[in-house]
């Protein structure tokens, strides 16, 4: 007989002492974190994990994170494996654990991240060595970039979350038949609604309420990243956070003591991916990785007849929301956080979704609804994996296979070939411009389609006309034509 999983316990910490050599490291940020989360629980679980998953970190170099933390925590897990990179793997972490929690595999386990961005980049800025752990010559499972993307794109430097998701942004807009100015308000008022919820969280970053004006609004300390997001649009990585969670059996946290209410439940959920490379897709439209896996939430929601009430929905960038909120048609009045999003709450890279689960875990303990969605997504719009948690025991047994990829490839059309050689006309599928500190263009880039081919071409910042093309607030520029020709530094260029 399968065991029941449970969240018995979840712990977070935000450190930020205004010396940076007095900041917690990133080991030491996830033991505070997992030492919270047990004293949650009521204590006594921490020693039990038998199995820990250690969400992947950039801020230091550590030889064997999972072996320092074990050795530090004093915990002796059979299982302990540090993850690789992906914002949805915390999502995924907790919902294995609980199907090992359901098989009885395991008995007692832990997910846990941390991130010191804000502490490393400021003693850099002071010329201050950290007292921390000797550093290792690499990351563990260092994401190389140059594996999953076209050579032409890193030419380009269109290789970055904060320069692909805007082509994201710049296609959907177009494609809902919105103007830029409307869907840049609509970004603006869906990210005012996270910055209310971060300032009422006592773990937040920037604990503060921001309006849609000043969201939106370009200004020196808001400037324009890549178009049309500003600063406060994208997400925060310099900040220091820690998060864990500890799952169990609801026969071992009845053992333990812990309270029937303080119980959250987990439900099931659904995974799959988009093609690494974000040139080898159909289109920048939507998602059908992320259409399958919500549609699974939505549809476990429905057939056990209840609403969900409560969201946490991967905030990056707006697109990513705002892509979900469409596909989920939840009531206006729900909130798509429960956390306060990357941008005001912080985003400690991989690990901003165990701090959400720890939040979700709070939000259904209090009562204010019944069942709660984490969707979280890794990588450029390509790892999409959601999981529904109440305080209800699930109607249904866990899905052992959650696995949604064979749905989301059979529906993919044909998908269009790049080409980097070509001269000719070619026809705006989507566009973003990418700015410098001071807010000026860098460059614009275009991704076209040329017949049935998709190529990509910059818009030099001296081609004004082509700038104002690409920013044009009024009308969306996807669907003109105009001429590429090869330019002097091997890049196609895109004109009128």
């Amino acid at each position: 007989m399968s065991a029941i999983p449970v969240i018995a316990g979840v712990g977070e910490i935000t450190d930020r002492p205004d010396d940076p050599a007095q900041a917690l490291e990133p080991l030491a940020s996830m033991i505070e974190a997992l030492q919270r989360a047990d004293r949650d629980a009521g204590g006594g679980l921490l020693a039990r994990i038998d199995s820990l998953d250690i969400v992947q970190q950039t801020t230091w170099r550590y030889r064997d994170t999972a072996a320092g933390l074990c050795e530090r925590a004093g915990i002796a897990p059979r299982r302990a494996v540090y993850g690789i990179t992906g914002g949805e793997s915390p999502v995924r972490y907790l919902h294995e654990a609980a199907l090992r929690i359901a098989r009885r595999e395991s008995e007692v386990a832990g997910i846990c991240g941390a991130e010191a961005q804000y502490a490393v980049a400021k003693a850099k800025r002071l010329e201050i060595e950290l007292p921390w752990t000797a550093p290792a010559e690499e990351l563990e499972n260092r994401h190389v970039r140059e594996t999953i993307l076209q050579p032409a794109a890193i030419r380009h430097g269109m290789m970055l979350p904060v320069q692909i998701y805007p082509l994201y942004e710049n296609a959907t807009l177009a494609a809902w038949n919105q103007t830029p100015r409307d869907a840049q308000n609509e970004s603006a008022v869906l990210w005012s609604r996270f910055a209310q919820v971060a300032a009422h969280n006592p773990y937040s970053w920037i604990a503060r309420g921001f309006t849609a004006t000043e969201i939106a609004t370009p200004v020196p300390d808001n400037r324009l990243i890549a178009h049309p997001y500003t600063k406060r649009m994208v997400a925060n990585p310099l900040v220091n956070q820690g998060a864990a969670v500890i799952v169990t059996s609801l026969e071992r946290a009845r053992a333990a003591g812990v309270p029937e209410d303080h119980l959250v439940f987990v439900w099931g959920g659904a995974a799959a991916n988009e093609p690494r490379d974000y040139l080898a897709r159909e289109q920048f439209v939507r998602s059908d990785a992320q259409d399958v896996v919500l549609e699974s939430a939505r549809r476990l929601c429905d057939e056990s007849r209840v609403s969900l009430d409560m969201l946490e929905l991967y905030s990056c960038f707006p697109v990513v929301p705002k892509m979900a909120l469409r596909k989920l048609a939840c009531a206006k009045e729900v909130d798509p956080t429960v956390t306060g999003g990357l941008s005001f709450f912080g985003a400690p890279l991989n690990n901003y979704m165990t701090h959400a689960a720890c939040a979700m875990t709070r939000r259904l303990r209090a009562g204010h609804a019944t069942v709660g969605l984490l969707y979280g997504q890794g990588e450029y719009v390509t790892k999409h994996h959601a999981l529904v948690l109440s305080r209800a025991p699930a109607p249904q047994a866990l899905a052992h296979d959650y696995s949604l990829q064979h749905l989301a490839d059979a529906r993919r059309g044909p998908i269009p070939p790049f080409v980097e050689d070509y001269e000719g006309s070619a026809t705006i599928e989507t566009h973003t411009v990418i700015y410098d500190r001071e807010g000026e263009p860098m460059f614009g880039t275009v991704v076209a389609r040329a017949g049935s081919s998709r190529i990509m071409a910059r818009v030099a910042p001296d081609d004004s006309d082509g700038i104002r093309l690409l920013t044009s607030a009024d009308r969306s520029p996807v669907g003109t034509r105009g001429q590429v020709r090869r330019g002097g530094d091997g890049l196609l260029r895109f004109g009128l």
